[in-house]
This record gives C-alpha cells, sequence and structure tokens, in this order.
C-alpha cells in the first residue's frame, strides 16, 4: 500500500513538470448531427441511435490541459489525489450508447483513388469529394449534402441515408481527427455491409482512440488534442462534480446516452473564468468518496444500451 501510495506521489509531481503556460486547445465544435426520425428503427438496428441523440457539447480547453498533465501513458490512467481512475468501456457504453460487444474493428488501409472511388460509390452512389491535400479524406460537408437529399421512398435510399449519418458521426465525434472538415475513407468498409454494422464493438475502437489521443497529447509539444473529446469532457464532469460547468442536480434526469444531458447545458460565469492553475486546485483538494462518482447511479444496475 505505501509503495503504491509513493507511486501516485511521484506520477503527480511528474505532472507538474509541464509548463505552467501549455494550454492545449480544444478542436473546433461540430455542427449538430440532426437526422430525420423516418430512419430510427434503422439507426436502432445499427447500434447508433443513442449516439445521435447527442448534440453538441462544449469543451474548455484550461480543463483539457489538467486532465491531460495528469494522464499516465504507461498506464492509460489519470493520476489524483484520491488514487488513479480512468475511462472505461462501461463508461463509453452509457456515455455514449454504443455497442460493447462485437467483433474487433480491423484490417489494412488502402489508401489509393480506386479504393476511395469504389467504396464510395458502394456507399455514397456517387463519386466523392475529397480533400486536396489527401485524396483518401473525404469531404463531411458533401457526405451532409447527399444524406439530406436522399428521398428516402425506398430501402436503399433509407440505407444510404444512414449510412452517411453513420460516416459523419464518426469523422467528427467517435473517431475525429485535427481536420474538423474531412474523415478518412478507411471506415466505408465497415458500413458497407449494412447488417453488419452493428456487429462491431465500436465502443471498444472509440476507447483505444481517446487512450491514443491522450497519449499523443501528453507529449509537451502537442499543441491541440482531437478524439473523441465529448467523451471525455462528460466523462469528466460526472465522474468529479467538483469541476463541472453546473450541479449534476440542476441536469434532465440521467438516461442513455449520459452525454445527452450535458449538451448545450449553461455554465456560470464563474466557471468559465476558471484557468488551469484553478482546476488544478480543485482536483488537488479532492477527497476520496465524495468526489468521484459511480457514473449513473439509477442506471448502473447491469442494464446496457438497447
Amino acid at each position: 500500500m505505501a509503495e503504491s501510495r509513493r507511486g501516485r506521489v511521484a506520477g503527480l509531481l511528474a505532472c507538474r513538470e509541464h509548463p505552467l503556460s501549455r494550454n492545449l486547445l480544444v478542436r473546433k465544435l461540430d455542427p449538430p448531427q440532426t437526422w430525420n426520425p423516418m430512419v430510427e428503427n434503422y439507426l436502432r438496428a445499427t447500434g447508433f441511435y443513442h449516439v445521435s441523440k447527442i448534440w453538441i457539447i462544449h469543451g474548455f480547453h484550461p480543463l483539457l490541459s489538467v486532465l491531460v498533465e495528469r494522464w499516465r501513458p504507461e498506464t492509460h490512467t489519470f493520476v489524483m489525489p484520491v488514487g488513479e481512475i480512468t475511462v472505461t468501456l462501461e463508461d463509453v457504453a452509457y456515455i455514449f450508447g454504443l455497442p460493447i460487444d462485437g467483433e474487433a474493428m480491423s484490417g489494412w488501409t488502402d489508401s489509393s483513388a480506386n479504393f476511395v472511388r469504389s467504396q464510395s460509390y458502394a456507399i455514397f452512389g456517387r463519386e466523392p469529394e475529397v480533400s486536396t491535400s489527401s485524396k483518401s479524406y473525404i469531404k463531411l460537408a458533401w457526405v451532409r449534402r447527399v444524406r439530406d437529399a436522399e428521398p428516402l421512398d425506398t430501402e436503399d435510399s433509407i440505407r444510404r441515408y444512414v449510412r452517411c449519418h453513420i460516416f459523419c458521426l464518426l469523422g467528427s465525434n467517435l473517431f475525429a481527427d485535427k481536420s474538423t472538415a474531412y474523415a478518412h475513407a478507411k471506415y466505408l468498409p465497415l458500413l458497407r455491409d449494412f447488417d453488419r454494422i452493428h456487429t462491431y464493438s465500436w465502443s471498444s475502437a472509440c476507447l483505444a482512440h481517446l487512450y491514443r489521443a491522450l497519449c499523443r497529447a501528453s507529449r509537451f509539444d502537442t499543441k491541440e488534442m482531437d478524439g473523441p473529446l465529448n467523451l471525455l469532457f462528460v466523462w469528466a464532469w460526472e465522474r468529479m462534480p467538483c469541476i463541472a460547468p453546473v450541479p449534476r442536480n440542476t441536469l434532465p434526469p440521467t438516461e442513455i446516452p449520459v452525454a445527452k444531458r450535458w449538451s448545450h447545458s449553461a455554465r456560470t460565469t464563474a466557471w468559465s473564468s476558471n484557468t488551469v492553475v484553478t482546476f488544478r486546485h480543485h482536483i488537488d483538494y479532492m477527497q476520496e468518496g465524495s468526489n468521484i462518482r459511480i457514473m449513473i447511479g439509477s442506471l448502473s444496475d447491469g442494464r446496457t444500451p438497447d
């Protein structure tokens, strides 16, 4: 026990090696992913219904900086005064409502023009608009236009709409990178067989992406963090009320997805004026049992997203 505590103290001291002036930038806000209610049953069938209900969640770069400086890449945990904590697979399932069970998302990436073109025709029914600097990145605004132009009068049209919608979610929320306006074509094969979309463990892939983003951001020369930041912020606010923008009891009741109740949540002027130093202070004085909380309370009875 003493040795474990000494290790945590050493980790906390290591956190202080970061420059006090370091402020990680939060990637630009994404437009809300609105969708036609006609496709609800299809979104449920793919496992993307719950995450589709989440709107914009406003991040805050001083808080992001403080969380990242406590991240230990060696253990994939945050070192806190009360111990080590981390985002778990169950957290992802409750916050985003994504499937846990299923096949791993693995395979090889083909960035050739022929691959992008053929996959795009299969998913979107037309040749894509791609980035001028990298032909393997498809413009998300173009995908949204394709989606919104679908008449939804046939099975094919509805499935094309849902594939477009999911691709936008992957590129803007779940596997976001710093481009903000484009998503990699490597995700297209996962959407090609519509009946297999729900068979992948999307939660596992999202969690792995967050871990990788945190490890990259923990490097001293990193200026901006990508990845599923909505997941990280909601997890921090639910687990550590002392750093949340509003009291949890002022929010709507907890339900899956948990992130929905933080969408467009108001924040006080006092909270918005917090700096890296003040967030550090809040975390330094956390007390075990009174600040680290169970993710979803009344929903933590074994239920998982349907």
